[in-house]
């Protein structure tokens, strides 16, 4: 498999690494928003920038080459990426984690917050901690976990916690932390006065988000069409 990486930083890089691992050729590795030929590769992934990631993806479409991106802070625009996917029958996977463990927590979350819903007495609330190099807070991965619990329970957003904020009765809280060399925990956390219940990944290195990506890409070859994580590894 020929791979395209459209984003050269850590991640890419350690994309890299696993690709190679599992015999595939880096045919292309883009680090801005420099042009390029994406015709040389049977798919790409992308973890680029904001700036750049909407302009990779449909190029990519355009092309008639799948890709996936894991890139964060473009989905405004997601809408009019999956028109262009559509427009040009392009195959695409989004995903805010693409760790095998996370997407597995993911479908956890939701089974949970399901199950705690018709339980008043749990208040829950969300931590997220991740190296001091990561800007964005809550992280995207703290957001799909939201965003979990509020379809299915009768919470209807989240709320980053600050020293300011007043947290509502109908929102999820979240605290982000940022610590040196953490590349990331996520801490669902339901609480009641006689006791608590919790459920935490926790990523011990980068590699996982790699591998998951390169498993989504190898599934991807030959699909038309915009899937999931949860398509990839069949569940939920």
């Amino acid at each position: 498999m020929k791979i395209a990486l459209l984003g050269y930083g850590r991640m890419g890089k350690e994309i890299e690494k696993i690709a190679l691992q599992r015999r595939h050729e880096i045919v292309l590795k883009v680090s801005g928003e420099e042009s390029y030929d994406i015709s040389v590769a049977d798919v790409a992934i992308d973890f680029s920038i904001p700036s750049a990631a909407y302009q990779n993806i449909t190029n990519c479409f355009q092309n008639k080459v799948p890709v996936i991106s894991g890139t964060t802070g473009w989905l405004e625009k997601y809408d009019d990426a999956i028109a262009v996917c559509k427009e040009h029958s392009g195959s695409f996977i989004y995903a805010s984690n693409f760790s095998l463990g996370v997407n597995i927590f993911f479908e956890l979350n939701k089974h949970l917050s399901k199950m705690m819903n018709a339980l008043e007495d749990y208040k829950v609330s969300m931590e997220e901690i991740h190296h001091t190099k990561k800007l964005d807070a809550p992280s995207g991965t703290a957001i799909t976990l939201a965003e979990g619990i509020i379809e299915n329970s009768s919470k209807e957003k989240w709320q980053l916690e600050t020293e300011n904020s007043s947290v509502q009765q109908d929102e999820i809280p979240i605290v982000a932390k940022r610590i040196p060399d953490v590349p990331g925990t996520h801490v669902i956390n339901y609480d009641s006065e006689v006791d608590s219940i919790e459920i935490k990944h926790t990523a011990h290195s980068r590699k996982g988000f790699a591998l998951g990506a390169v498993v989504a890409a190898e599934w991807l070859i030959g699909k038309t069409g915009v899937y999931t994580m949860k398509d990839v590894l069949n569940i939920g």
